[in-house]
């Protein structure tokens, strides 16, 4: 075996996530996988992944061969293509993950355009509350919110995203309407518990001003819909999109609270990898998610779920 079939085979590995599942790919037994496994560890002298009878993990030895490699690889295709003089066709599969309410409400529907756009690229969806890890995960891309957290990503921005305070007149007649952010602690308030977000921490801003409030409440979900439910039947003040309760501010069923502070952007944004040369498909997805979204969100009537 040389050292680029090492490669695949290692991105390989860790895109299904276990030794079974890559065995099931290559048409061959888990055991030839494991020494497979144990031979390329032994040629380079490292450990490259924690195994245990569940699951594998990458070591950071295992981190930067499965990152550089990638880059070796995309950088080896690009190669022969230029060669070849073969246009870049989008193909293959492509793994993103996305929160679960956007995920599903603004994503799937995406997908499904991107589907017919491109017939030849396979597209696995995962949506989860929890924070995804897209190297040891073997994704190829997710849909977050807010600002990028590791800098071995990069991020195209999809859609700004600004969120509001709001809260039920029904709620605001019998507790009060905050003046000041340092309020808030004397409110109940409806915390979302997703993704990589301290718990029940709000950021304000006033010009140069800034102001942090740790809130509580006797409500608190990882479905934005939920919250909003509770929301609107007066349970306390909320943070959401402003496209999310565009809707309900229109009407008077929830009102804009500490209107004159404004919280921090949480634009929506495709992260990957980062790579010289993007893949074909991961390019194509992206393009096509940035001219979907330019179109804008739709307002709608019914709670949505999520940010």
């Amino acid at each position: 075996m040389n050292s680029f079939t090492d490669l695949r085979f290692f991105a390989l590995l860790m895109k299904e996530g276990s030794l079974a599942a890559a065995a099931q790919q290559m048409g061959i037994t888990p055991p030839a996988v494991s020494r497979r496994l144990a031979q390329l560890e032994h040629r380079l002298g490292v450990r490259l992944l924690h195994r245990t009878t569940r699951r594998i993990s990458l070591t950071p030895e295992g981190e930067t061969y499965l990152l550089d490699g990638a880059r070796i690889l995309s950088d080896l295709e690009a190669l022969e293509r230029t060669v070849a003089g073969a246009r870049s066709s989008p193909r293959g599969l492509i793994k993103l993950a996305a929160t679960l309410g956007f995920g599903r409400v603004h994503i799937a529907p995406a997908l499904s355009g991107f589907a017919r756009a491109y017939p030849e690229v396979e597209v696995q969806l995962h949506l989860t509350d929890r924070p995804v890890n897209l190297v040891e995960q073997g994704l190829d891309a997710a849909v977050r919110f807010g600002e990028l957290p590791d800098s071995r990503l990069t991020a195209r921005r999809l859609l700004a995203n600004q969120r509001v305070l709001c809260a039920s007149p029904a709620y605001l007649a019998g507790a009060g309407e905050p003046a000041q952010p340092a309020d808030l602690l004397a409110h109940q308030c409806i915390v979302i518990r997703e993704s990589d977000e301290t718990y029940g921490t709000w950021h304000l801003l006033q010009g140069e001003r800034q102001e942090t409030v740790k809130v509580r409440g006797m409500l608190s979900t990882n479905d934005g819909g939920a919250a909003t439910t509770w929301a609107l039947d007066g349970h306390g003040v909320l943070m959401r999109s402003e496209w999310d309760v565009a809707p309900y501010l229109a009407s008077g069923q929830l009102r804009r609270v500490l209107s004159g502070w404004a919280l921090p952007a949480a634009d929506v944004t495709l992260v990957y990898p980062t790579k010289s040369d993007l893949s074909a498909k991961t390019r194509a997805l992206a393009e096509f998610l940035r001219d979907w979204f330019a179109q804008g969100i739709p307002m709608r009537t019914e709670i949505f779920p999520d940010r």
